[in-house]
């Protein structure tokens, strides 16, 4: 039965215990599907009751009259899903929905205590691949060791909660070149909600490199590419909230190593060139190097904007350092290919390689 065919018909969904933070989010997604949602709790008052647009008590599962009442509510109120986050309640229904209510679904459709260690065995085990087969890099240096598979994989974790399109691959390679980078500080130009400065963030730490500094106008103004459906979605962004979205991210791992200029690349490489301190309400004073060891540029793609960046800022890379040019394959254009290409051209490179759609050069 699809879930227009259970709006049709009045059956519901069971959300039960409601209070559960995954409860809350499962709330939410169920009523944009248009599905009827019933929350319950065993609580005699719970907060959570004012989401739910239905609601009924019932007791604890160990309660020797909790099968009683809870035949009764799928009887009467119509039930065809239960979805609960507890893995005790989880377990105790898997069982006996299956012995007395076989045509009620029970969701999630795996236990709790799986889905909530999947996302730890993921990071576990990309960094054990990480370390068991490092991205072979042709450099001109020789790399220090790689820190320790629980920061590898503490560090996939984190990035995977945020918002972005840096890959895994990407991820991976970021993680290589560091062992491979000068002193010195980070700039990424065009952050967004902040994936890949969280990436480029964790990694200076844990190789003791330098300070962070972010660049973005956050601002609809500076968003225009010249590619009609890129330029259509990023136009329904609230930038106020992408902003937010981005010190929010950051802030708990900032500690005096990550800032932000809310401007345009051109006008930021002169306010990083005049000075080494960048001071903001929200992550207090950061002091730079003014010399930069790994560049990050995935700002506005047209060609022109590329490459304009890359003159603004890839002068003040070290030697040795990288210069990490995001979606040189673009789907929609192919503003950053040519300045990157153009760069190489001009310039003297160690090595460069493409992997999770950014070309990666050391200088």
């Amino acid at each position: 039965m699809t879930h227009d065919d259970c709006a049709a018909d009045g059956t519901a969904v069971l959300v039960f215990p409601a209070g559960m933070p995954k409860a809350l989010a499962y709330l939410a997604r169920a009523r944009e599907e248009g599905r009827r949602v019933i929350g319950s709790s065993s609580l005699g008052y719970d907060p959570a009751r004012a989401n739910y647009p239905e609601w009924v008590s019932l007791p604890y599962v160990t309660a020797p009259d909790f099968v009683d009442e809870m035949s009764r509510a799928i009887d009467e109120l119509k039930i065809d899903t239960v979805f609960t986050p507890n893995p005790v309640v989880w377990n105790y229904l898997n069982r006996w929905l299956r012995e007395a209510f076989a045509q009620v679904d029970l969701e999630p459709a795996t236990p709790p205590v799986e889905n909530d260690a999947a996302p730890y065995r993921r990071a576990k085990d990309f960094a054990a691949s990480l370390c068991a087969d490092p991205l072979p890099v042709a450099a001109r240096s020789l790399p220090i060791s790689m820190v320790s598979a629980l920061e590898i994989a503490a560090l996939f974790h984190h990035s995977e909660n945020i918002p972005g399109s840096c890959d895994h691959q990407k991820i991976r390679a970021l993680c290589e070149i560091f062992r491979y980078a000068p002193e010195g500080d980070m700039v990424e130009i065009g952050c967004l909600f902040g994936k890949s400065a969280f990436v480029l963030s964790r990694l200076a730490g844990l190789y003791a490199r330098g300070a962070l500094l972010c660049v973005d106008p956050w601002s609809s103004e500076f968003l225009p590419q010249k590619t009609e459906w890129v330029d259509s979605t990023s136009s329904q962004r609230d930038f106020e909230e992408v902003l937010t979205a981005f010190q929010i991210n950051l802030l708990p791992y900032a500690q005096g190593t990550v800032n932000y200029l809310r401007l345009p690349s051109l006008e930021a490489a002169q306010v990083y060139r005049r000075g080494t301190v960048v001071e903001t309400a929200e992550f207090g004073e950061t002091r730079y190097s003014g010399h930069i060891a790994v560049l990050h540029i995935d700002g506005n793609h047209e060609y022109e904007n590329v490459r304009n960046d890359m003159a603004a800022w890839a002068e003040l890379v070290q030697p040795g350092g990288w210069i990490v040019v995001d979606d040189y394959k673009w789907p929609y254009g192919d503003g950053p290919r040519r300045a990157a290409d153009e760069f190489l051209q001009r310039r003297q490179c160690q090595c460069a390689f493409f992997t999770g759609g950014a070309l990666f050069i050391q200088t």
